[in-house]
C-alpha cells in the first residue's frame, strides 16, 4: 500500500480488494476443482508454487520497466498484492503443515520443505524470466 507522505489511497485499496476477489475465488476453484494426492494437500501446494512463479515472473517484469509509480504500481497492486496474494495461501499451508506434522511427522516435514523449496525456485524463476522478457521487449 502507499504509506509516507501522501498516505494510502482508496483508489489503491480498492485495487488490492478487486484484484484479492478475483484471486481467491480463482484459488477456491482450483481447490473445489482438483483433488489433493496421496493424502497431501497437493493442491494448495501447486497453487502457491504457480503463484509464486507469477509473482516472480511480473516483478521481473515491473522491476526491468522502472518505478513503482502510475501504471506499473497500479499494476503491481491490483495483480501482485491483490490476484497473486489471494491466489496464493500460505495460512492454509501452515495449517496444513501442522496437521500432517501431528499425524504423519514425516510426510509432514517433508512437504513443508518441498513446498518452500519449491516456491522459492519458482519465484526466482519467474523472476529471472521477467526481467529476460523485459530486455527482449524494451
Amino acid at each position: 500500500m502507499a504509506v509516507g507522505t501522501r498516505g494510502i489511497l482508496p483508489a489503491e485499496v480498492a485495487l488490492v480488494a478487486l484484484g484479492g476477489a478475483a484471486g481467491t475465488a480463482a484459488r477456491v476453484g482450483a481447490v473445489l476443482a482438483v483433488p489433493d494426492a496421496g493424502g497431501l494437500p497437493t493442491t494448495v501446494a501447486a497453487v502457491n508454487v504457480v503463484g509464486s512463479l507469477l509473482l516472480g515472473l511480473l516483478v521481473g517484469l515491473l522491476v526491468a520497466r522502472g518505478d513503482d509509480t502510475g501504471p506499473r504500481r497500479r499494476t503491481r497492486l491490483l495483480l501482485g498484492v491483490g490476484v497473486l496474494g489471494g491466489f496464493t495461501t500460505y495460512s492454509t499451508f501452515a495449517v496444513d503443515v501442522a496437521v500432517l506434522l501431528g499425524e504423519r511427522p514425516g510426510a509432514g516435514l517433508a512437504y513443508a520443505l518441498g513446498c518452500l523449496v519449491a516456491g522459492w525456485l519458482a519465484a526466482l524463476a519467474g523472476l529471472l524470466g521477467g526481467r529476460a522478457l523485459a530486455g527482449r521487449s524494451a
